[in-house]
């Protein structure tokens, strides 16, 4: 087979979604040396270090082609309108992988498999930016229509496509997560109290990384820090990181100066990939508030790690944590206040969630996952021919 997968979010710091093609490039190029990949950017990796050292760290293997289409990167539009669909009349492949966006204008001879992270836009569109939200509303569809096999990240997120589109079910299928190496190695209390000291973080700590979006739902969680006893937050502080860039919610900042928290919630911006294993094992607790998700790959990671983990009792949560995380009920702050401070002070819950954690996060891998992935892609082509 001939395979292009589109890498543009590769070396962007984009969180979820570049770690998911990330990993799957990086697991394809250990499993598959028999396909011919050609991985499409719209950056020059010899000007770009960010590319260039992403792509250094995938040890690609030598039927693994990096393909550079413009040099100064190009809109959503321009992309899927005219450079790819171009590139591709030039240089057919037999199967294309992307996400969300499928390229308008390619011959049905190609097959597109796309991987759908969640579905938020469909479910809370007065959480997402109006434009945003015309780009998502007006394309989705369209893209879901020419996809050949839909993807979503969790069993959760392929159902949810089902009943939000209409698409077929045996269009759509599902893979899951899983973390990168990295969070399954260990680290000296050197390197760890460089990364606290890096980020300027406290000694005890609950945390959150990812997006600041409106659906992360971060006002509840200081809220439900608010309620904490004030001799247990002032031993144990908030640290919410994420960059403030995309779609960021303004409540946030609102709420910490309302309620008095500048000493109390620390937010140290964007963290370097590299540094987010040790940032984690640093926390006395992880905590995930979010209304909505596809996946949710911090609550997987913190697993990995070791630590206690409390999140909202949304669909995804539940199917991948079974019972190894503290859950709350999004419609009931009472809730998410009390199992805070019960997680934050009870040492023998958050030992047993700890343990539960790391059983269930050893049932999640980006080879199996890659291995899954590469079968769906050998299923379409097997049928085209």
């Amino acid at each position: 087979m001939r395979i292009a997968i589109d890498i543009r979010n590769i070396g962007k710091k984009r969180t979820g979604d570049e770690v998911v093609f990330f990993n799957l490039v990086k697991n394809l190029s250990v499993i598959d040396r028999e396909n011919d990949y050609l991985l499409l950017t719209d950056r020059n990796p010899e000007k770009d270090l960010d590319l260039r050292e992403s792509l250094a760290s995938l040890r690609l293997a030598p039927n693994f082609t990096v393909v550079s289409l413009c040099e100064s990167g190009a809109g959503k539009i321009s992309w899927n309108a005219w450079i790819l669909p171009g590139y591709l009349r030039r240089n057919p492949v037999d199967i294309l992988q992307v996400q969300y966006i499928t390229p308008l204008f390619v011959s049905r001879k190609i097959k597109i498999v796309t991987i759908i992270h969640d579905v938020s836009f469909k479910v809370f569109p007065k959480l997402i930016k109006k434009t945003d939200l015309f780009f998502l509303s007006t394309l989705i569809p369209l893209s879901l229509r020419r996809a050949d096999k839909t993807i979503g990240v969790s069993r959760f997120t392929a159902q949810e496509i089902i009943d939000h589109y209409g698409v077929a079910p045996e269009k759509v299928d599902w893979i899951h997560n899983a973390v990168a190496d990295s969070f399954r190695e260990s680290h000296t209390k050197e390197e760890l109290e460089v990364v606290r000291r890096k980020y300027s973080l406290p000694q005890n700590f609950i945390l959150y990384i990812g997006t600041l979006q409106p659906r992360k739902n971060l006002p509840a969680l200081i809220e439900a820090y608010v309620r904490i006893p004030t001799e247990k937050r002032g031993y144990c502080k908030l640290v919410l990181a994420g960059g403030r860039a995309h779609n960021f919610d303004q409540r946030i900042d609102e709420f910490i100066k309302s309620y008095s928290l500048q000493e109390y919630v620390i937010l140290p911006g964007f963290i370097d990939e590299a540094d987010k294993p040790l940032l984690m094992k640093l926390a006395h607790v992880f905590c995930s508030p979010s209304l909505y998700e596809g996946f949710g790959i911090p609550v997987l990671e913190a697993m990995t790690l070791g630590v206690p983990v409390i999140a909202s009792n949304i669909p995804p949560h539940i199917e991948i944590t079974e019972g190894a995380a503290l859950l709350f009920d999004t419609d009931k702050p009472e809730d998410f206040a009390d199992k805070l401070t019960q997680i934050v002070t009870q040492e023998p819950l958050r030992l047993n969630l700890s343990q539960k954690g790391l059983e269930q996060a050893a049932k999640f891998s980006w080879l199996e996952t890659t291995e899954k992935m590469l079968g769906i892609y050998q299923e379409l082509c097997n049928r085209s021919n």
